[in-house]
């Protein structure tokens, strides 16, 4: 299968591992209207990538992502219709939805700073990974903006709580790495680029090597309990944990535990 060559990033794939790595420096990998609707477009052809079951979402340079582009959008938006900036708003938001439910695991390797559209970029994906430099902010109210923006107001509180992300959508302020780390919204911070480069590979390829309709089932799941009271997320998990039992992935891992259960009962009653 031929490998995807977007225009505004770069993108690889690695033993099932898809690693899309913004790739503006001297911009600190700020988005533009084109890099915006590229990645919104390649989250959904990743749907469907048979050789991809596991993302990683990452910058080059001293920057993860430092949100949209002052020059490219914040100029242009100044003389833009009403119908074009909900067309804009709408692809931005289009980009997170399209992250949330991809039902693949998607890793946020923050290899510096991270604000703005990229900070929601990151609280999109699954887990997140930063080095100690991956400063974070939520700027739009420091631009006179909703702090609500690109779903943050949805995905923020379920990752830290209604309290920090509060403070973080209304007060705009950047925090540390530490901070984010403490509050729940970094999964782990490592001290450089190579260690995290490593360690991000490192978890991917274990869930690329996970069972993809369990993977699959449990975001499925995550994104949807929210909404739900206990009975109904009862009879839904239920349902979903019966379908997983069915599916080859499953009955593959457990013909291979019995296989070296019985390889183990072997060895044992040969010895004694």
């Amino acid at each position: 299968m031929t490998l995807p060559n977007p225009t505004h990033f770069h993108y690889s794939e690695n033993d099932g591992v898809a690693i899309v790595r913004l790739n503006r420096p001297d911009r600190l990998n700020a988005l533009t209207f084109e890099s915006y609707a590229e990645l919104r477009d390649t989250f959904v052809d990743l749907r469907t990538r048979e050789s991809v079951r596991a993302v990683v979402l990452t910058g080059t340079g001293r920057a993860f992502c430092s949100g949209g582009d002052v020059e490219d959008i914040i100029g242009a938006m100044e003389d833009m219709p009403d119908a074009g900036l909900f067309e804009f708003t709408r692809m931005t938001c289009d980009l997170i939805e399209n992250i949330r439910t991809l039902e693949k695991p998607v890793i946020a390797a923050l290899n510096g700073t991270t604000c703005g559209a990229g900070a929601v970029m990151a609280a999109a994906c699954d887990m997140r990974l930063a080095v100690a430099k991956a400063k974070i902010a939520y700027l739009f109210v420091k631009v006179g903006l909703s702090g609500a923006d690109m779903g943050a107001a949805w995905l923020l509180p379920r990752i830290v709580g209604m309290g920090h992300a509060t403070e973080l959508l209304m007060r705009g302020e950047f925090i540390s790495a530490e901070r984010a780390a403490e509050i729940g919204l970094y999964n782990r911070v490592v001290e450089d680029q190579e260690t995290l480069d490593a360690l991000a590979m490192e978890w991917a390829r274990g869930l690329a090597d996970g069972p993809g309709m369990g993977l699959a089932v449990t975001k499925r799941m995550l994104n949807a309990e929210a909404h739900m009271g206990l009975g109904e997320a009862m009879q839904v998990e239920g349902w979903a944990q019966a379908e997983c039992m069915r599916h080859p992935d499953y009955k593959n891992i457990i013909a291979g535990f019995n296989e070296k259960k019985a390889a183990k009962e072997s060895a044992s009653g040969g010895k004694s």
